[in-house]
């Protein structure tokens, strides 16, 4: 059992949520390692006590925490892996990041993690505690997918299922067969802006799917009203996901938002194990 957990909290909603489901799951203290001008106000107002993370001085900080004895540490919100680069971090996790030949979420955020755990920092899945935000099989809204749509959406499965396997990114964006976009670097509202553009009178769907052999300490897949936005902005008509493996955040507005405008989000069944909701 986790009595006493620490979440190393980026932007967005995510890490509040995170704070009030250990709770609401009977975790006695739950700590927040806040960063200035990131971590959002309601989510440092959820934890029992708040750090404040140096990123200058950052391998001093984690040290510290280390030696304050939590059963475990989740990162969670929005921390893309490029701002690692661009952050201002100390030379040592710079040291860290150099050391990767191949540059993605999963090795960047996986050698963070390893480094981590040689501090004495336990990281545990991000998906922990989040029950209320992670939507099973089926439709979410009013309108499920229609044939064609079910037809791209089965299309775009199998392409993010294969470039997963490369550490290439999560969404896919397809419309009548044809791959409009598959997310790189840039994060998912991105690739669906870019997917956008290709998509003439639109009617695309929108994929979203973590890797086979995830590691849901870091980078799981998330879903919110900006993506949204993002989604109606694009023209796209569906949004489908791995169902399980997926956080959506602020749920009864996403699916408000998306009822309101006709768009279809369905939680698809992938095979794959669903993330953990408890240690």
């Amino acid at each position: 059992m986790v009595d006493k957990l620490a979440i190393i909290a980026g932007s967005g909603d995510y890490p509040r949520l995170l704070a009030e489901g250990a709770h609401k799951a009977g975790v006695e203290t739950v700590d927040v390692v806040a960063i200035r001008g990131s971590t959002a106000r309601a989510t440092v107002k959820a934890a029992d006590h708040v750090r404040w993370f140096t990123l200058r001085e950052s391998v001093k900080s984690l040290k510290k925490l280390a030696a304050d004895g939590y059963d475990g540490v989740i990162m969670a919100g929005q921390i893309s892996p490029m701002s690692i680069f661009r952050g201002g971090f100390d030379r040592e996790i710079q040291k860290w990041l150099d050391e990767l030949k191949v540059k993605n979420a999963h090795t960047i955020f996986g050698k963070l993690i390893e480094k981590f755990t040689v501090l004495g920092l336990n990281v545990l899945p991000a998906s922990l505690y989040m029950d209320d935000s992670m939507p099973g099989a089926g439709a979410l809204t009013k309108r499920t997918l229609t044939a064609s749509e079910a037809s791209d959406v089965a299309h775009a499965m199998k392409v993010a299922h294969d470039v997963g396997l490369h550490d290439v990114g999560q969404t896919v964006m397809v419309k009548e067969g044809m791959v409009l976009a598959v997310e790189a670097f840039e994060g998912t509202n991105a690739a669906i802006k870019r997917g956008g553009r290709l998509s003439g009178r639109g009617g695309a769907v929108v994929f979203k799917a973590a890797r086979e052999g995830h590691d849901f300490r870091f980078d799981i897949p998330v879903i919110g009203l900006k993506t949204m936005k993002m989604v109606k902005k694009a023209g796209a008509t569906a949004l489908a996901f791995q169902a399980g493996r997926q956080i959506v955040l602020e749920k009864e507005k996403v699916i408000a938002f998306a009822d309101k405008h006709g768009i279809a989000i369905v939680g698809m069944e992938s095979g794959l194990k669903p993330a953990p909701l408890r240690p």
